[in-house]
């Protein structure tokens, strides 16, 4: 079960965010999850809970946020319900999508566990429902991914597989690349990897 912690940067001028202390393991149901994510001070800002079946489809999503709450699943495409601070208001949304995404890494292990891509596989269009930092609210997001190698890299536990992976934005054009080991990613656009106290768990 990796336990470790991700520094979270701002996309334009990579200035710190916060932190996100995560552990995840594979489990029964397919793969699980669990983080809190604080401010550059220390302060609590939010956390992520997420379990995907073994087919990669999100089977629970629990975010907390500036108050915020989100839960959600694959049902329909997939369908959450976000409550404001007060609990008064709580909204439901359902999109034909095929899962969600966000700020955290989390998401980006979850998609590439969904895609199950292959170096020869075709470039994979995907529709995902992003939550936007810091209240948690909804958009509906077009994406293309490719795989483009996997290698190996000789470690003190073995051998770590190693997939790099072209993500573009349909909407925009915008294209970065993602690096991702096992359930861990070692390098995204906003993501570093600075502690990690056990081999990722294979895919």
């Amino acid at each position: 079960m990796p336990r470790g912690r991700y520094s979270l940067h701002d996309l334009h001028d990579h200035s710190l965010l916060g932190e996100e202390h995560f552990h995840c393991a594979p489990g029964p149901s397919g793969w699980r999850y669990i983080s809190r994510t604080t401010t550059p001070s220390g302060e609590h800002r939010g956390s992520v809970d997420l379990t995907l079946d073994d087919l990669g489809r999100p089977i629970r999503l629990e975010l907390h946020a500036a108050g915020w709450q989100v839960r959600g699943a694959a049902l329909d495409g997939v369908t959450w319900v976000r409550t404001d601070p007060t609990g008064a208001r709580a909204t439901e949304g359902n999109v034909r999508a095929h899962a969600f995404t966000g700020t955290s890494p989390a998401f980006l292990v979850a998609t590439s566990r969904l895609l199950r891509l292959t170096p020869d596989s075709p470039v994979a269009r995907v529709r995902l429902v992003t939550f936007t930092d810091p209240v948690l609210a909804p958009r509906t997001v077009d994406q293309s991914w490719a795989l483009v190698k996997s290698e190996a890299h000789a470690t003190d536990n073995g051998p770590l597989t190693v997939d790099e992976y072209q993500v573009s934005a349909l909407d925009t054009g915008e294209r970065h690349t993602v690096h991702i080991a096992g359930d861990v990613v070692l390098a995204a656009p906003g993501v570093e990897l600075e502690d990690l106290d056990a081999p990722p768990s294979a895919s």
